[in-house]
C-alpha cells in the first residue's frame, strides 16, 4: 500500500511540476530564514566584489576564507575576462561583513563542557549562528550586504548602535520594521552600514544565504539578484544539525568526507558525527594502542591521526564541530584483531570484555588519544545492539573467575547448569583457570562480588565508559538502548540518542536528560524508500508541550549507515533528503508545517537540489522511488 501511495504522489507531483518554471511567490533559500522581507528589484553584483571587515573579529581567517569560497561558486560563470562585463555598471561591488567577537573560538555553553584544550576556546554546540543580511542599493552606490548577528527587538535602537551613531556622527539613521524587529542602517558617505553579527560561524551562515541569493543570468553573463531590496534576520531553531557518516562499513577517503563536509555547510547543519569505527573494521590510528587499526579492511582503507585533524580543521572553517563515536561494548569485534584479549574469547568475539581492566585502559587510552584531536564538547559511546546473549557468572570457589558463555543454542537453566559443572571438574578446567587467574586484575574483585546478570554487565560497561568520558571532558552521548534498560542509573549528563522509534525524547526529556532526534523509519538515509516528504514531516518535538523540556531536545541528525554505501554512492544517499531533515531543523517550526508541502517545500527543494549539482554535489532527484536511483527518463533537474 506504502509503494502505491508513494507511486501515485511521484506521478502527481510530475503532472503538477512539469513545466519547470519557477513559483515568484517562494522564496528560494533552503532553509528557509527565520524572518525576511524582499521587493521586485533586480541587483547586479560584481564579479569584483571585494569584502570589507569591520567588527572586533572581522579580521578573521575563517571570514576571508568562507568569502573566497563562496567567491568562486556565485562568479562560476562569470569572471572579469569577459568583456560584456567591462561595460557593466554593478549595483554591488562590497560586501562588508561585521563581526562583534573577536576570537573566532568562540563559544556559547549550554552546558557543562570543556571548551579550552590549551589552544584555545573552540566551536562548540551553542555557538551563536545568527546574522542579519542586508542588500540594498542607495543612490547609485554599492550597498553592503552585511552578514551579521543579533538583532535589537523592541522599537528604538540598541547601546551598541547608538554608540556608534555617536563616535561616527553619522548623518542619517533608517530603520525597517520587521514582525516586531528593528533593523538599523546608518548612512556614512556612500556606504550603507550594517551591524549584526556575533561571531564568525553566524556570518559563515549568512554567506551562505547571500550566495544562495545569487543567480547568474545566461542572457547578460552577470550574476543578478532577484527581488531586491532584502532584508534578512535568521538564526537556527536547534543548535545541533547533524549527519551522521559511517566508514567502518565502507571506508570513505579523505576526499570524499571533505566533500561531504563541505555539502553541509550548503543546507547550515552543523555537526558531523563521525562513525569512524565498528565492528567491521577499526580504520583508525590509535597511537597509544597501535596495534587497533590492525582490525581495519586492508592498510590502504586508514585514517591516520594527521588525517583526523585535517578533517576537523576542514569542518571548523566551514562552522561544522566533529563528533566522535566508539560503539561499546557491541559492535567492537574489529578491535581484537589487534588485541585478542578484548574479546571474551576467541569464539566469542563481542561485546567487549568487561572482566579485565585492560578492556578499560584501552578505551581510557583510545580517549585520551581522541581527545587531543577532537574538541567539540561531545563524545558518542554507542551503547546500541548489545548481545545480551552473554552471561556473566562468578564462583566463589574459583577465586573469582569471569566466565563468558552464551545462552542462544540452548535454555539458560541450562546453559547455567553446564557451567556449574565445567567449573568444579578439576581435571577440565584446572588449565583453562590458570591461565584466566593470570590475567585477571586484582581491581576485578570489586566487580565481582556477586553473580551479574547480562544487565548488570552491561550496565556495569556503559556506566564506567561515561566516566572515563567525562574525566577526559566530555559530555557522553549514548544511543537510547541505555536510557531504555537503566535510565534511573545514567549519569544525568547523558544526551539520549534516540533511533528506534517515536517517543523516546518525549521519555528521556521528562526525566531530565537532553535528547537527539533520530528516529529511524524517517533519518535512516540508507532506508532508501522513505520519500522526501516523510524526511521533511518529521518533527524532533512531537509529543513534548512544555517549553522547559523542548528546550532539552537539542535537535537531530540524519544517519548515513554504510552497509550499502560507499564512495560511489553515497553523495546522493544524503542528498537531497537530508536538506529535507536540514529545514526541519533550522527554520521556524510554524513556518514550513503550514500549507500544502507539494507547492511550498518541493518547488524549493528541487531549485536546491538542483543548486547542489550545481556546486558538483551529486543530489539524487528528490521524487525518486527509491533514493539514489538515476533519474527514469529526460527532463529537467527542477522537475525530478
Amino acid at each position: 500500500m506504502k509503494s502505491y501511495l508513494l507511486l501515485l504522489f511521484t506521478i502527481c507531483t510530475f503532472l503538477l511540476y512539469s513545466s519547470a518554471e519557477l513559483d515568484d511567490n517562494l522564496t528560494y533559500v533552503w532553509p528557509l530564514p527565520a524572518k525576511f522581507s524582499s521587493g521586485n528589484n533586480t541587483l547586479s553584483v560584481d564579479p569584483e566584489l571585494s569584502l570589507v571587515f569591520d567588527g572586533k573579529g572581522g579580521d578573521s581567517s575563517i571570514i576571508k576564507d568562507g568569502f573566497g569560497r563562496y567567491k568562486k561558486i556565485i562568479f562560476k560563470h562569470s569572471t572579469k575576462s569577459y568583456s560584456v562585463n567591462k561595460r557593466l555598471v554593478f549595483d554591488i561591488g562590497v560586501l562588508k561583513i561585521v563581526v562583534l567577537s573577536d576570537n573566532e573560538e568562540v563559544s556559547l555553553r549550554l552546558f557543562d563542557v570543556w571548551d579550552c584544550l590549551g589552544n584555545g576556546f573552540w566551536l562548540q554546540l551553542g555557538v551563536d549562528e545568527s546574522y542579519l543580511l542586508l542588500v540594498e542599493k542607495r543612490n547609485g552606490q554599492s550597498i553592503i550586504g552585511e552578514a551579521y548577528i543579533e538583532c535589537t527587538c523592541g522599537m528604538g535602537i540598541n547601546s551598541q548602535v547608538q554608540l556608534l551613531i555617536t563616535e561616527c556622527k553619522v548623518t542619517n539613521v533608517r530603520s525597517y520594521f520587521l514582525d516586531g524587529y528593528v533593523f538599523v542602517l546608518v548612512m556614512l558617505i556612500f556606504l550603507l552600514l550594517l551591524l549584526q553579527a556575533n561571531t564568525v560561524y553566524g556570518a559563515l551562515r549568512g554567506l551562505e544565504t547571500f550566495s544562495q541569493l545569487c543567480a547568474f543570468d545566461y542572457e547578460t553573463k552577470a550574476v543578478q539578484i532577484y527581488r531586491a531590496p532584502w532584508y534578512i534576520l535568521d538564526k537556527p531553531r536547534f543548535a545541533y544539525r547533524g549527519l551522521l557518516l559511517d566508514t567502518s562499513r565502507h571506508y570513505l577517503p579523505i576526499g570524499v568526507i571533505k566533500q561531504i563536509i563541505e555539502s553541509m555547510s550548503y543546507a547550515k547543519l552543523n555537526v558531523l558525527h563521525w562513525h569512524i569505527i565498528d565492528e567491521e573494521s577499526f580504520p583508525l590510528e590509535v597511537p597509544s594502542y597501535p596495534n587497533l587499526w590492525k582490525g581495519s579492511y586492508t592498510k590502504w582503507e586508514r585514517y591516520t591521526v594527521e588525517d583526523a585533524y585535517e578533517i576537523v580543521d576542514f569542518a571548523k572553517m566551514r562552522g561544522i564541530n566533529v563528533m566522535a563515536e566508539i560503539d561499546v561494548p557491541g559492535h567492537a569485534e574489529s578491535w581484537g584483531t589487534g588485541y585478542p584479549d578484548l574479546w571474551p574469547s576467541p569464539s566469542c568475539r563481542e561485546p567487549l570484555d568487561v572482566s579485565k581492566i585492560f578492556t578499560f585502559d584501552v578505551i581510557s587510552g583510545i580517549m585520551t588519544d581522541l581527545r587531543k584531536i577532537f574538541p567539540f564538547g561531545l563524545f558518542h559511546l554507542g551503547g546500541d545492539e548489545v548481545n545480551t546473549g552473554r552471561i556473566v557468572l562468578w564462583n566463589s570457589n574459583r577465586n573469582k573467575v569471569v566466565v563468558y558463555v552464551t545462552d542462544l543454542v540452548m535454555p539458560r537453566h541450562l546453559m547455567l547448569k553446564l557451567l556449574e559443572l565445567y567449573i568444579t571438574c578439576e581435571t577440565m578446567c584446572e588449565n583453562y583457570l590458570a591461565s584466566k587467574l593470570s590475567n585477571v586484575h586484582q581491581s576485578n574483585c570489586r566487580l565481582l562480588d556477586h553473580n551479574m546478570t547480562t544487565k548488570e554487565a552491561y550496565q556495569y560497561f556503559v556506566l564506567r565508559a561515561q566516566e572515563i568520558a567525562i574525566s577526559k571532558g566530555w559530555t557522553p552521548v549514548n544511543w537510547e538502548e541505555t536510557f531504555n534498560a537503566f535510565a534511573s542509573n545514567l549519569n544525568p549528563r547523558t544526551i539520549v540518542h534516540n533511533w528506534l522509534g517515536g517517543g523516546v525524547c518525549a521519555k528521556a526529556v521528562a526525566k531530565g536528560f537532553r535528547c537527539i532526534f533520530s528516529n529511524q523509519g524517517f533519518w535512516y538515509l540508507d532506508h532508501l524508500d522513505v520519500p522526501w516528504y516523510e524526511v521533511y514531516k518529521a518533527e524532533p518535538l512531537e509529543g513534548i508541550n512544555d517549553t522547559s523540556m523542548q528546550e532539552l531536545v537539542l535537535g537531530g541528525e540524519v544517519c548515513m549507515w554504510a552497509e550499502t554505501a560507499d564512495t560511489s554512492v553515497v553523495q546522493q544517499t544524503i542528498w537531497p533528503r537530508a536538506a529535507a531533515a536540514a529545514e526541519r531543523l533550522w527554520s521556524n517550526r510554524e513556518t514550513i508545517s503550514s500549507g500544502n508541502i507539494t507547492l511550498t517545500a518541493l518547488p524549493r527543494l528541487h531549485y536546491f537540489r538542483c543548486l547542489l549539482n550545481r556546486r558538483g554535489v551529486q543530489a539524487a532527484p528528490v521524487t525518486n522511488y527509491y533514493a539514489r536511483q538515476p533519474p527514469s527518463g529526460p527532463g529537467s533537474c527542477y522537475e525530478q
